[in-house]
């Protein structure tokens, strides 16, 4: 007896760099500052949120579409923060995740031989989930060193076969956020096209200094075309529980609607009425940007007298430097290194890039406690 073989849907796919990095930062017992989740605990309010849930018996499957309480409360949020009323019977989906939710909106609207565009560095889901629908993936890269959009080859890249763009912002991994100005070149581009978007905004409350997240929801000719997706899971620092928003007009949410029942069917019952409790005080994700932007100003104070040349950091969790004053390594071999001889794990962002594009640089994530930064500076302070 044998297993049958089959050809592999994912042929190019292996075990995915955070998997990889993690699991070495155990075996070493280094200060895991790659995979992206934070290593404290989420408001205990929002814990008894849920236990009051379950206990009130919301056990049971809930409408496909979500809560109905959560999806009012999502599209009060948005329409508070900018402007836009999204309808939550009818344009609010909750999703297991951000990442089921990107997924499903591919699966809703590519097609075989449809190509749809995505900026390097990019998040490692969006080829796969491209592939698994039968489209093709596009790469166009943002400006190196800078990460802004290059519109000259976004516009270049646009074909009567592009189905969909994806962009992220903030943006993982570079920590970069998109303007307003850039919003706004993006709808005129886009405008005499029949191209859909898909803002990938779950850092959305994770801007620093003073700017404001630019979300496609205020710019109408993006917000017509645009599944914009989020994340309990960033926001309320409970990324285990795989909670997520599409909010996208009525005609496209129907056809997201229709994967989404097939695909995972509803989203966890009492951990959506806790959150719909949870939001009904707008102070836990309104003091998000000064929460992070302090952890964000130890990082990088503490490394500031280093070899490591900080890039800017923006908006996210993350903090990218430039290695070149510090080794010769290539950025994944540093990485190994790093994690290895000094104890700090850290993410390449060659492992964000289809042709693994070194540039010397490579992301930490700083969505930690402060003594595990303080600990993780002490040693990076060595190099």
């Amino acid at each position: 007896m044998s297993t049958p073989a089959f050809p592999s849907r994912l042929p190019q796919v292996g075990t995915t760099i955070f998997s990889v990095m993690s699991a070495l930062a155990l075996e070493h017992r280094a200060v895991n500052l790659g995979q992206g989740f934070p290593d404290f605990d989420c408001d205990p309010r929002l814990v008894n949120a849920v236990t009051h849930a379950m206990q009130a018996g919301h056990n049971q499957y809930p409408p496909m579409a979500g809560v109905p309480a959560l999806r009012q409360a999502v599209a009060s949020k948005i329409e508070a923060m900018h402007a836009r009323r999204y309808d939550p019977e009818a344009e609010i989906t909750i999703t297991a995740g951000a990442t089921q939710a990107i997924l499903t909106a591919i699966l809703a609207c590519v097609h075989p031989g449809d190509e749809v565009i995505v900026l390097d560095p990019c998040y490692d889901s969006y080829v796969p989930n491209i592939e698994l629908a039968g489209g093709v993936a596009v790469r166009v890269a943002l400006t190196p060193g800078s990460f802004r959009p290059d519109f000259a080859r976004i516009a270049a890249a646009i074909t009567p076969r592009t189905r969909l763009l994806i962009i992220n912002s903030p943006h993982n991994p570079s920590a970069t956020i998109w303007s307003a100005e850039e919003m706004r070149e993006l709808e005129e581009l886009l405008a005499p096209t029949n191209v859909l978007l898909i803002s990938d905004e779950v850092y959305e409350h994770m801007v620093f200094d003073g700017a404001e997240h630019q979300s496609a929801a205020r710019f109408p000719g993006l917000a017509e075309r645009a599944f914009i997706v989020s994340s309990f899971g960033k926001t309320f620092h409970v990324t285990g529980w795989k909670v997520g928003t599409v909010a996208a007009p009525a005609s496209m949410t129907a056809e997201l609607r229709k994967v989404h029942q097939f695909n995972v069917f509803t989203v966890n019952t009492p951990m959506q009425h806790g959150l719909a409790e949870y939001l009904k005080d707008p102070a836990p994700y309104l003091q998000l940007p000064a929460f992070y932007q302090a952890k964000r100003d130890l990082f990088r104070a503490g490394l500031a007298g280093s070899r490591l040349r900080l890039l800017p950091s923006s908006g996210s969790y993350f903090q990218c430097v430039d290695i070149s004053a510090v080794s010769d390594l290539g950025e994944a071999d540093f990485c190994q290194w790093l994690t290895r001889e000094i104890g700090v794990a850290a993410i390449p962002l060659s492992a964000f890039y289809a042709d693994a594009f070194d540039q010397r640089v490579v992301r930490f994530c700083f969505a930690k406690k402060d003594e595990t930064l303080r600990a993780a500076i002490e040693r990076l302070r060595r190099l």
